[in-house]
């Protein structure tokens, strides 16, 4: 764990024009799917759910029947919020704070139920987070519910659990009737007399342990039916098919593809202009100083050591270049000692204070560091540059979900926007490239936040 706060020089690295909010690229698997395999390239494909195992036809039953006794009671409370809700719509707005903790009361029941899923099929979804609006102010808060209120992820996951309760409902009651079976097969053993079937119609005799055998197989058979039914319908709920993982495997490298060729032509644009503007124009400056020296070497040998000094000072800041436009291409001490110490040495550079919070248990790839760290060098230069911040904060985390996070936030002043081939527009194809999502909010006033996440084994 790195914990620091640096100021010091900074090397001159190509500017970042500030940006408005961005969109982050296509949903990963953060966004409610299941979860792929960690691996280098396209997604992998979602294995098939086991639902037949006797162990999950068990537990699937045990799930329904608990489901069928509280199923009924949290569909009572959501259904009065509802209504109390509306009711209250028109008397001082009360109702609309209602009517928003039942959207959120909703998405507590879809992470319930979608952590019940996987914990009982081993699906590998991801938690349900809620949904944020990249707007800011009390717009951006009804944005936000409305955002969270209309998640098909998250009403999928109500579905289910809805339908998991009819079906609990059918498991309770057939698996009261496999208990009064049980007590019907055994009821001669007690002497018990005066037997009726379902209460109304009597009998006696050889046929009421027949009819208690029967019973208990009937309804035993209805509990594991139901138990399959429920994995059939979480499977078509919340696991794609196979052609629309297909499809989405091809969306997702396509997108890659595109921002690894765009990411690759503003850096190479970048490296052309710093060569153009910043190198050659001192290499030439050099060549002209060293040949008046030539010519005053004779007649003029003092001046003639003042442009060989004035030469070597300049030669000496062309190399500093060099290895800063190097640096920027790539860090070595990336590879050496990996993200936390390259993080440490980027903000030492930096010409505005950097705090750096980086907890990182372990490395990651190299194409999963390269996107974050260049990401962040672009985020701080923006700041630096451009946002007149004071400071700037960093963290940088490796989530449960496999993802290396990190977030940028200065006290600036805002106010960012687009430019295709700016610095923001480089973070958002590196990261899209490496698999991952990048989200850049920058209201008028400031903050601005840079925030990525890319896959551990992007």
């Amino acid at each position: 764990m790195t914990l620091l706060t640096a100021e010091g020089p900074r090397s001159s690295v190509e500017p970042m024009t500030t940006a408005s909010v961005l969109p982050p690229p296509p949903p990963t698997a953060s966004s409610g799917e299941p979860r792929p395999a960690a691996a280098a390239g396209a997604p992998a494909l979602t294995p098939r759910v086991r639902i037949a195992s006797p162990g999950r036809v068990a537990a699937a039953a045990a799930h329904l029947i608990a489901l069928g006794v509280i199923g009924p009671t949290v569909f009572t409370a959501l259904f009065g919020l509802l209504g109390v809700g509306f009711g209250l719509l028109f008397a001082l707005l009360f109702g609309v704070v209602l009517l928003a903790g039942l959207v959120y009361a909703l998405f507590a029941l879809a992470w319930f139920e979608r952590a019940r899923v996987d914990g009982l099929y081993d699906i590998g979804l991801a938690p349900l987070r809620p949904r944020r609006s990249p707007r800011t102010g009390f717009v951006g808060v009804l944005h936000t519910v409305w955002l969270q209120a209309t998640d098909p992820v998250q009403w999928r996951a109500v579905a289910s659990f809805a339908i998991a309760t009819i079906l609990g409902l059918v498991a309770v009651s057939a698996a009261g009737a496999v208990a009064w079976g049980i007590a019907l097969a055994v009821s001669p053993v007690f002497g018990w007399s005066n037997t009726r079937l379902f209460g109304i119609f009597p009998f006696d005799g050889a046929l009421v342990p027949i009819a208690g055998v029967l019973t208990t197989v009937v309804a035993l058979a209805v509990v594991i039916g139901a138990a399959l039914l429920h994995g059939l319908i979480v499977r078509t709920l919340f696991v794609p098919s196979r052609e629309a993982q297909l499809e989405e495997a091809a969306r997702t490298s396509d997108t890659r593809r595109e921002g690894a060729v765009r990411a690759a032509e503003v850096e190479r644009t970048r490296i052309e202009r710093d060569l153009h503007d910043g190198v050659q124009p001192r290499l030439v400056s050099i060549g002209m100083t060293l040949g008046l020296a030539q010519t005053k070497i004779d007649d003029d040998p003092e001046a003639a050591k003042a442009l060989v000094a004035e030469a070597h000072a300049s030669t000496k800041s062309a190399i500093t270049e060099l290895r800063q436009l190097a640096r920027g291409i790539h860090a070595s001490v990336l590879d050496d000692r990996g993200l936390d110490a390259a993080l440490s040495a980027l903000a030492s550079r930096s010409h505005i204070p950097v705090t750096l919070d980086v907890r990182l248990p372990r490395r990651c790839t190299r194409a999963a560091e390269a996107a974050v760290y260049f990401a962040l060098a672009e985020a701080l230069t923006n700041a630096a540059k451009h946002s007149r911040a004071t400071g700037c904060r960093v963290h940088v985390r490796v989530r449960d979900d496999g993802t290396l996070w990190a977030k940028v936030e200065d006290d600036g002043l805002g106010g960012a926007r687009v430019v295709p081939g700016g610095g923001l527009d480089g973070i958002v194809n590196r990261v899209t490239a490496a698999g991952g999502t990048a989200r850049i909010d920058s209201p008028q006033g400031g903050p601005t936040t840079v925030e990525v996440s890319v896959p551990c084994a992007s």
